[in-house]
């Protein structure tokens, strides 16, 4: 048998690269376009591969933005896993959360992109991989949030909420950050840190009169 497995590696390795060439030639394609003007002809003309080609990967189109969900939000949590390994007062993580929001879209914006475009576009398999991302980083930030000393009289139910607008702003602050000009960055920056303190600020007297 062992003269019938050598080969199956390198088809194996050809398989993954020809996919992840076809994920990445869609990604250039959508910096111009949503998913759902996407054709798939002209995702496997940009890889130099016959149309046919394409269903060795991907069943359809929404098929293959679910996979580039998949890669797109891999960069996210990176980011979410840095700010929630922060330490320090929260001024040093407010000031590094912005940080490294500015540092994830300048490396790589065409997932941003396609995140905050397809978020609330009209492809639903897309549209619903992308919530169902977010609610598993709403989960990761609650988590973080519970076991802070700061946050022990809170119910279970407000400690959601408040990750929910952690990971909404990050979001959204990414969002900003793409559309800004070179002579913006600053004054965006500026903005996701006030928000930031001011959802540090209520959270502080969230319980005063509950």
């Amino acid at each position: 048998m062992s003269h019938t497995s050598g080969p199956a590696g390198p088809r194996q390795a050809q398989k993954l690269r020809t996919r992840q060439a076809l994920l990445s030639a869609s990604l250039e394609l959508l910096e111009q376009q949503s998913l759902s003007g996407l054709g798939l002809r002209a995702v496997t003309r940009a890889v130099g591969i016959a149309p046919t080609g394409f269903y060795r990967h991907f069943s359809d189109i929404p098929d293959l933005g679910v996979a580039l969900v998949e890669e797109t939000l891999d960069s996210l949590h990176g980011m979410i896993a840095a700010i929630l390994a922060e330490t320090g007062d929260s001024e040093q993580r407010i000031e590094r959360t912005v940080e490294l929001i500015a540092h994830h879209v300048a490396a790589h914006p065409a997932h941003f992109r396609f995140l905050v475009r397809e978020r609330y576009g009209s492809v639903e398999p897309v549209r619903k991989a992308i919530a169902a991302q977010l609610e598993l980083f709403t989960e990761e930030m609650t988590r973080a949030l519970a076991a802070d000393e700061a946050a022990r009289d809170w119910s279970d139910e407000d400690l959601r909420m408040l990750g929910g607008m952690y990971v909404d702003h990050m979001v959204t602050t990414a969002a900003e950050f793409l559309e800004t000009g070179s002579d913006g960055i600053e004054r965006t920056a500026r903005t996701a840190r006030n928000r930031l303190r001011l959802v540090t600020v209520g959270g502080h007297h969230w319980l005063d009169e509950r």
